[in-house]
């Protein structure tokens, strides 16, 4: 792959097949997307439909640079970019709002270290650094309204309910201590609670979209943990594999029956977590040695990408799974709740529209 078809990151936007929020503006190429995905580059930023795979913008490094991070606003026409690669229009440590409509930064945010995520709502911009969370009203006024010291997040660490409509309206961060987890609610003063969600450190977290369950995994990778956000307490706990691996992604289906996972071993692994029975099982013999793992409750379901690619996955229409994977390789499974697995869909959607094939 040529360096300016080197893909940085994926993101998918807030929507992942749910209804919109009400639209900011009414004029954007952007508003007629239905579940779509962020792709920083090289060569500036791609953001593609999901539901058909189709190329709906295109800004070059002439017009943003090359781009570490893009975060959509739903399927508005504001993008929150963090800059990088080899030609950076800005610093790191700075946060730009750029607006698809005029084709313009319209708003630039300075820190005192490089970003590690960003994450936006309708009314909230959250900005993960190593060792701090601001969060920032959005989009007028745009005005800091707390910062939340955490320990190092080196992996930016952090998941917002994003409907302001949510049941649960709440966000997640690391605390201080190691493997604790700071839940904050939004609006309310009280103090952040913590959640101490493995014995070792945290290596992916996710919310579901009402904000009423938090999917944990630490940095071995073989176990996610599914909690209740209003009680704390843990509801399920889902085994990846019994080997060290570095998960990706995690994703909530959209009624919070499913939730699915992607890691550095080449394999997108669906559990359920409403109807667990139908997640699998080791039948141990009288007198086994599996000990735990017997116990465990493993994949409903899984297919493979490409190991030790990155990628994200979440849930399409219909029991599919959409897997996005950096090497520009776009793959769609369709499962049963009796764990068959097929694919329905493969392109490389870096080929979709390339550079030379692009109208503006």
């Amino acid at each position: 792959m040529g360096s300016d078809r080197k893909v940085i990151s994926v993101k998918f936007n807030q929507d992942q097949g749910k209804k919109s929020l009400k639209k900011i503006f009414q004029h954007s190429n952007l508003l007629s997307i239905v579940g779509c995905f962020t792709c920083s580059m090289e060569s500036g930023i791609r953001i593609y439909n999901v539901e058909p795979l189709v190329e709906k913008a295109h800004y070059d490094a002439d017009m943003v640079g090359s781009v570490a991070q893009c975060e959509m606003l739903f399927r508005t026409n504001l993008l929150a970019i963090v800059s990088g690669g080899s030609r950076p229009k800005f610093a790191d440590n700075v946060l730009t709002i750029f607006d698809d409509l005029t084709k313009k930064f319209i708003l630039e945010i300075s820190f005192a270290s490089s970003i590690r995520a960003v994450k936006l709502r309708k009314d909230k911009i959250i900005v993960a650094l190593l060792n701090q969370i601001h969060v920032f009203s959005f989009p007028t006024p745009t005005q800091r309204l707390f910062t939340l010291e955490t320990r190092e997040n080196h992996r930016g660490l952090c998941d917002v309910s994003p409907l302001t409509s949510a049941e649960k309206q709440i966000w997640f961060s690391l605390a201080t201590s190691l493997a604790d987890l700071s839940c904050t609610e939004i609006g309310i003063s009280s103090a952040p609670v913590w959640i101490g969600a493995h014995k070792s450190e945290l290596g992916c977290l996710a919310l579901n979209q009402q904000g009423t369950r938090l999917a944990t995994a630490s940095n071995k990778g073989t176990l996610i943990r599914v909690w209740d956000t209003t009680t704390k307490n843990q509801l399920v706990e889902l085994r990846r594999g019994s080997d060290l691996a570095t998960i990706y992604c995690i994703n909530f289906s959209r009624d919070s029956d499913y939730l699915c996972c992607s890691s550095d071993k080449g394999t997108v692994h669906i559990f359920a977590i409403k109807n667990t029975n139908l997640n699998k099982r080791i039948l141990i013999p009288s007198g086994g040695i599996l000990g735990k793992y017997g116990d465990s409750q493993w994949a409903l379901a899984n297919f493979t990408v490409p190991p030790e690619c990155a990628c994200i996955c979440a849930f399409g229409p219909n029991s599919s799974v959409i897997a996005i994977c950096l090497d520009g390789t776009f793959h769609k499974y369709v499962f049963t709740s009796d764990g068959i697995c097929n694919r329905e869909a493969y392109d490389v959607y870096l080929d979709v529209c390339d550079d030379e094939d692009y109208l503006q």
